[in-house]
């Protein structure tokens, strides 16, 4: 699938490299599952480079435009489950 990820232009090119390694989470979360300390371990660096809860909601509609992949649920699924589960989201069919 070819898409590009969202990005502030204010980010250096190593603050780029892992938000986009925090999307490939998210997609790999939708496709085989990822272990949920691997996943945790993407977001809470997303989050030191996207503090702002405003700017994360903005971001995760600009990804899910993008690419189909809704993050909140991984997120969510991610903060709720012990260490050693495997994260995997089945998509909603779409109506």
């Amino acid at each position: 699938m070819e898409y590009s990820y969202p990005f502030s232009i204010d980010w250096s090119t190593e603050e780029i490299v892992d938000v986009i390694k925090f999307f490939e989470g998210i997609e790999q979360a939708y496709e085989k599952g990822i272990k949920r300390e691997v996943m945790m371990a993407k977001y809470r660096r997303f989050k030191e480079i996207v503090p702002s809860q405003a700017e994360e909601k903005t971001i995760f509609r600009e990804f899910e435009e993008a690419s189909g992949y809704v993050s909140y649920p991984v997120v969510k699924q991610t903060k709720e489950t012990a260490d050693g589960t495997i994260i995997k989201v089945i998509p909603k069919q779409r109506r």
